[in-house]
């Protein structure tokens, strides 16, 4: 009688659903993760609803003066806050640990018997910590929502042009604007990826998203050329304004997202590289060394230059994108839609925008500086024309512009046309809409040459 030889059957890792679920169920279970998932399901509407109740409104943010009128602004102003503080540190805490916590805790070899494969490994921690950020973006959306729309009330909200938006269509921007910030969001994420698994147990991984953030906000504040600016991947969280304007502002956002997209897949693309090529036998690995710099930091630097050279190329833009030409246009429409507002809430004779045919003239410094780039030393004149008069009105503004390409006009007179004074508005008293505004210069538009 002979013996019958079984074949040794090789183990087969396992299945993704079931790596995922399980990484899933481990971040869940921190108290971190189920504190921020708390405060950003329930935070955001009742900061909005109690900001939006008070009597003096933060009208140095953007969206920030109208949260009295309508509850649509109040996501708009979480999300400026948002792009600056919470959503990097909200993915330092997610995605700059979930490799990092393995080698602090020794637990690799586990996991990797467990799995059977570092490449399914990779994909299941990356899918978690992205259904979590995903989670949590969503409730701070939903709850700064609900907070506005209950406190103030489901109305139109007013764009950065001065032309009113249907409650329904503010809705459905508000909804967009948050979906873009994905992008930069991502990237954060990603480089956090990229961090806790370049460098090992040291917390600086941790840290990896959030210091990147703050650079790119420094970065943003410097007088960079237009191509520099757009290729950075934050620039999402700044472009998503264009969306409120008429016609909408598309060129910077939609380049804004694709930059953020493409850092978010380049950087996990080298986290799985690294990741895949690592010696888990070490027990005392500490980060990549050259490897990181090889493939960790060097693609980065070029991934910044030549998403820039491809702009530059690819729209022609040159210099801040700021000119005089552009600034007058921006400001003259935007005086022209609050105008309308004033007058229906003046109980006036209605008068369209044709019939204004406001213009603006702008200058810097006097006249003394080139009108060109950001700054708090524009000074604009609007003139106007109303049906039946000769004479054109004139209404004086000073502008605060940033790189980014928005600006706050300051009335300086005439008092009567856009001085401080009350109006009443559906939502109840509210100041003159002439007197203060907020607005977008459209920073890749072409200026008319001669």
């Amino acid at each position: 009688m002979t013996a019958t030889l079984e074949r040794p059957v090789a183990a087969r890792p396992v299945p993704l659903h079931s790596g995922y679920r399980f990484e899933l169920v481990k971040l869940v279970a921190q108290w971190r993760i189920r504190l921020l998932v708390l405060a950003c399901w329930l935070g955001p509407g009742l900061f909005v609803a109690a900001v939006s109740l008070q009597s003096t409104l933060p009208v140095d943010t953007l969206f920030g003066r109208w949260m009295h009128a309508t509850g649509w602004a109040g996501p708009l102003v979480m999300l400026g806050f948002a792009g600056l503080y919470a959503l990097p540190l909200l993915t330092s805490l997610v995605a700059g640990d979930v490799f990092a916590a393995e080698d602090r805790l020794g637990t690799w070899r586990h996991l990797l018997v467990a799995v059977r494969s570092p490449r399914r490994l990779f994909a299941a921690k990356a899918l978690a910590s992205l259904t979590v950020i995903l989670l949590l973006v969503t409730g701070m959306l939903v709850s700064s929502s609900i907070g506005g729309v209950l406190a103030v009330g489901n109305r139109p909200l007013v764009g950065l042009d001065g032309h009113v938006l249907s409650a329904g269509d503010a809705a459905a921007r508000v909804v967009l604007a948050w979906a873009c910030a994905l992008a930069p969001t991502l990237a954060l994420a990603a480089i956090g990826l990229l961090g806790s698994v370049m460098l090992g147990r040291s917390p600086v991984g941790l840290l990896l998203p959030a210091l990147v953030a703050l650079a790119l906000q420094l970065a943003q504040m410097l007088p960079l050329p237009l191509a520099v600016r757009l290729a950075l991947p934050g620039y999402a969280f700044l472009s998503w304004t264009g969306l409120f304007t008429g016609p909408a502002q598309t060129g910077p956002l939609l380049i804004g997202v694709g930059v953020g997209l493409l850092w978010a897949a380049v950087a996990t693309g080298l986290a799985y590289l690294l990741f895949v090529r690592r010696d888990f036998t070490d027990l005392a690995y500490e980060g990549s060394g050259r490897r990181a710099l090889r493939y960790g930091v060097l693609p980065l630097v070029v991934l910044l230059a030549v998403p820039a050279g491809a702009i530059a190329a690819g729209t022609g833009a040159t210099g801040s994108g700021i000119g005089q030409e552009k600034v007058q246009r921006s400001v003259a429409t935007a005086f022209a839609h609050l105008y309308r507002i004033q007058t229906a809430e003046l109980n006036r004779p209605d008068v369209t925008e044709q019939q204004l045919r406001a213009t603006a003239e702008c200058a810097r410094g006097g006249g003394q500086l080139d009108p060109e780039g950001a700054g708090n030393d524009w000074h604009c004149v609007v003139s106007w024309h109303l049906p039946g008069t000769e004479a054109a009105g004139q209404a004086v503004y000073q502008l605060d512009l940033t790189p980014d390409g928005r600006y706050t006009a300051d009335g300086d007179g005439p008092k009567e046309v856009n001085g401080y004074f009350l109006v009443h508005t559906p939502s109840g008293d509210a100041p003159n809409p002439l007197w203060q505004f907020d607005g977008n210069v459209d920073l890749l538009l072409t200026e008319p040459k001669g």
